[in-house]
């Protein structure tokens, strides 16, 4: 499953939304098949397995993971659910009644013509205490994109991305303050910029530095961003 896939991100909002009682649960089921094709849980199809999960195990709400090497962002373990989703670069995480259960994505291909997502599931840590709110990882995309703008104002180069010319993506269920709607299409945004601009064909070595430590510390901002963003929907309850 490409990292940059929506599929684990529209789980989460619109999962979210529906727990919440923003959305019904038809909604859900057409969001993420609109971008995952036809959905399988372990076998089992995604509706038959999130009706289970909220019914029978208590779902409470859906967590979003977005893992990369040296970053496990959204993740606590164990090692073999951990291992699966930093593969995959994203997951979900299930918030049960007395436990937590993780969803990990990968393409369902069978034959030519039929393509879906398969998730697994994994029992789960607790949910990550340390995952910054809507308003610190705003705060770091912005210092981000101002420190990658400059750095990568003086690489000359191929791969040069144009934000404008960019499609944002990026949209949240209904639900979701208007905060994080915003920071959602930004993050999205400035992720397609990352992927456009890791180009490094006729740089020198030293242009290739400053270009990949740009977009690291930029691409670690978005990450937070995305995950922040999907986990806003809860953060008036929280401060309640």
């Amino acid at each position: 499953m490409p990292a940059e896939s929506p599929v684990s991100p529209a789980l989460v909002a619109w999962g979210n939304a529906w727990l919440l009682g923003h959305v019904n649960f038809d909604e859900v089921i057409d969001q993420v098949r609109s971008v995952a094709g036809p959905t399988m849980v372990d076998d089992a199809p995604i509706t038959a397995r999130l009706v289970d999960l909220r019914l029978t195990q208590g779902l409470r709400e859906v967590r979003l993971a977005l893992p990369a090497p040296g970053d496990p962002l959204g993740l606590s373990g164990p090692p073999e659910f951990n291992a699966a989703a930093l593969d995959a670069g994203q997951a979900v995480i299930c918030v049960l009644a007395d436990r937590n259960v993780g969803l990990v994505p990968t393409p369902d291909l069978r034959g030519s013509s039929y393509e879906g997502t398969a998730f697994t599931t994994y029992p789960a840590g607790p949910v990550r205490a340390d995952l910054p709110s809507l308003a610190e990882a705003e705060r770091d995309l912005t210092d981000a994109m101002r420190a990658a703008t400059e750095a990568l104002s003086s690489v000359e180069g191929p791969g040069q991305a144009h934000p404008g010319r960019l499609e944002a993506g990026g949209e949240l269920a209904p639900g979701y303050p208007a905060r994080a709607h915003r920071v959602s299409v930004l993050a999205a945004r400035l992720a397609l910029i990352v992927r456009l601009a890791d180009e490094d064909v006729g740089l020198t070595s030293g242009q290739m530095a400053t270009r990949a430590e740009a977009l690291r510390h930029l691409d670690r901002a978005v990450r937070r961003a995305i995950v922040a963003a999907h986990h806003a929907i809860f953060e008036p309850l929280r401060s309640q």
